[in-house]
């Protein structure tokens, strides 16, 4: 019998590069049985082909119902589409989908184009800046924002929300933040049911009907803008950073990329695969004892798929560890696989190619400040990146 693996015992090494010790579990095994610090246990999946299978498996559960768990965030925000399982996902999903379309995220690219040349503008006399808060950062959630709606002036008051929910500093801090989350978002549905329909997406969610007559109903409503705002900005602030970070830490690949802009849509792959913005998925449960990799896993079990790690499995990437944008990255995680597939994926693609594009083209001697402050990386395990990152030109 395997003994459970104790994440703690890592420190912060494993905070700051946990490739190596993921590479280390998948060395003895695909899944493992591991135990956080404050004696929470759950099962970890690390290969692969383990992963991809577990991501769009329906005995893998994501409503924590089907163990009986309410999760107290359920009853302040709502079931959003991460929490839901078919039927319901498939009916929440279709009813999004109508409005989340390629043709408007088609139709953001000028605004996103004039956003960030604005930020560049604005970066660019001082010589040097923190990239996350300078430009990583407020692209995204001008985009989000925009896009849904929300008013320009409630933007740093989101931002601090977001942080809370996705990286918390604690128990009471994350459910203040949901609380006061949640009651914004219901004035702002109501403000917007109110003013009639406009152009922005929050507003045509709340219009949107299928052929059946069906609709969102207010939580739902509220849910499905608080997933939309926390995953349409936070994992794209770390796509921009950590794929500048990849660049200037690897010097030679920054140099065939200028050398060949054509290279940029592979930089944006390969940096999701090699460092990409969520390192795990949100937790699945079991339904019934399943076998994964080799494991027998009871019915009621947590199960957490390592997207970072499965990204980095030579099984399926040689030489894994190594940053090469010319590499075929087909088959890379890091928007998730299945009925769950990243709704944003489309929207995330086009502003980091936007944004790297513009650094590169406004910037041609960017690189690291040596006079910044040290990297402090994002805790917990479903983000990965860090707060700031101080760079010169």
């Amino acid at each position: 019998m395997m003994s459970v693996i104790e994440l703690g015992e890592y420190g912060a090494d494993f905070t700051a590069n946990p490739y190596p010790y993921y590479a280390k579990l998948r060395e003895a095994g695909p899944v493992h049985e591991v135990r956080m610090p404050d004696g929470f246990q759950f099962w970890l999946v690390v290969g692969h082909e383990e992963g991809r299978a577990a991501l769009a498996d329906p005995r893998l559960a994501k409503s924590p119902s089907v163990i009986g768990v309410r999760p107290p965030e359920e009853d302040i925000i709502g079931v959003h589409l991460l929490a839901a399982d078919a039927p319901d996902h498939t009916r929440l999903r279709r009813l999004v989908t109508g409005e989340f379309t390629g043709r408007r995220v088609e139709g953001l690219r000028p605004r996103i184009q004039q956003l960030t040349t604005e930020l560049a503008d604005a970066m660019e006399p001082a010589g040097r800046a923190d990239l996350v808060d300078a430009f990583a950062y407020p692209l995204p959630i001008i985009v989000i924002c925009e896009l849904l709606g929300v008013p320009a002036e409630d933007r740093d008051t989101f931002r601090r929300w977001s942080n809370q929910l996705v990286t918390p500093t604690g128990d009471q801090e994350f459910g203040q933040a949901m609380v006061d989350f949640a009651a914004y978002l219901d004035a702002l549905i109501e403000d917007k049911r109110a003013a009639g329909p406009t152009d922005d997406l929050l507003s045509a969610l709340i219009t949107a009907r299928a052929e059946d007559g069906d609709r969102l109903s207010g939580p739902e409503l509220r849910a499905m803008a608080y997933l939309l705002l926390i995953a349409g900005h936070e994992t794209t602030v770390n796509l921009i950073a950590n794929t500048v970070r990849n660049l200037l830490t690897h010097p030679e690949q920054l140099a065939a990329l200028r050398a060949d802009p054509d290279l940029l849509d592979g930089t944006i792959e390969e940096s999701l695969r090699y460092d990409g913005p969520v390192e795990t998925g949100t937790f699945r449960f079991t339904r019934e004892a399943v076998t994964i990799g080799g494991r027998e896993i009871a019915a009621g079990q947590y199960v957490l798929v390592g997207i970072g790690a499965l990204d980095r499995d030579p099984a399926r990437f040689p030489d894994p560890d190594r940053f090469d944008i010319r590499r075929d990255t087909r088959g890379h995680l890091a928007f998730g696989h299945g009925i769950h597939y990243c709704l944003g994926a489309p929207l995330a693609r086009l502003e980091g190619r936007i944004a790297l594009r513009t650094l590169l083209d406004r910037f041609p001697d960017l690189e690291l400040d040596p006079e910044g402050e040290p990297w402090e990386w994002l805790p917990g395990l479903l983000m990965r990146g860090v707060r700031h990152l101080p760079v010169r030109w």
